[in-house]
């Protein structure tokens, strides 16, 4: 018998190696993915600086209030009662106009500590009392609470009567 002979093969051929550009497809969706998380994370950043770049300044209201009324505290007490008023439109239109239950129902939307609701309210008692007590530094430290805590979070509906 005659010994086999080698069959005429040829060596393995590898495929050339695959190019990097274009990339496959699961690449692309996973630079659409990226550039829609990077663009959502850019507009909450933005958000979040003008909220706490209007915080500021509300808060720096107080403080030009509380300099610039330094002898006056019933002059005082107005302008705070003022500013709370226009900062409590974002959580009810009518918030200019309310007195009482309807004021204090107004304040407790933001959720703050029960006792700077109670000087919040002795605020608008006092305003209208001649000569009346005021504790300068409750109602200055109760305001900025209210308002810092009213800024912090945005109100979920606004009321329209």
């Amino acid at each position: 018998m005659r010994p086999p002979q080698p069959l005429p093969l040829r060596d393995i051929h590898l495929p050339p190696a695959p190019p990097w550009w274009p990339p496959a497809p699961g690449w692309w969706v996973l630079a659409a993915l990226l550039l829609a998380l990077l663009g959502t994370g850019f507009f909450f950043v933005l958000r979040w600086r003008r909220r706490r770049a209007a915080c500021r300044r509300v808060l720096a209201e107080v403080d030009a209030l509380a300099a610039r009324h330094a002898g006056d505290d019933a002059a005082l007490a107005l302008g705070l009662h003022q500013l709370l008023r226009r900062a409590a439109r974002r959580y009810d239109a009518q918030a200019v106009h309310q007195r009482g239950e309807a004021w204090r129902r107004t304040l407790a939307r933001v959720p703050v500590r029960a006792g700077v609701l109670d000087a919040l309210l002795a605020l608008e008692r006092d305003l209208y009392r001649p000569q009346a007590a005021f504790d300068r530094d409750a109602a200055l430290a109760a305001t900025r609470a209210w308002l810092a805590a009213a800024w912090r979070r945005r109100p979920r509906e606004v009321t329209h009567a």
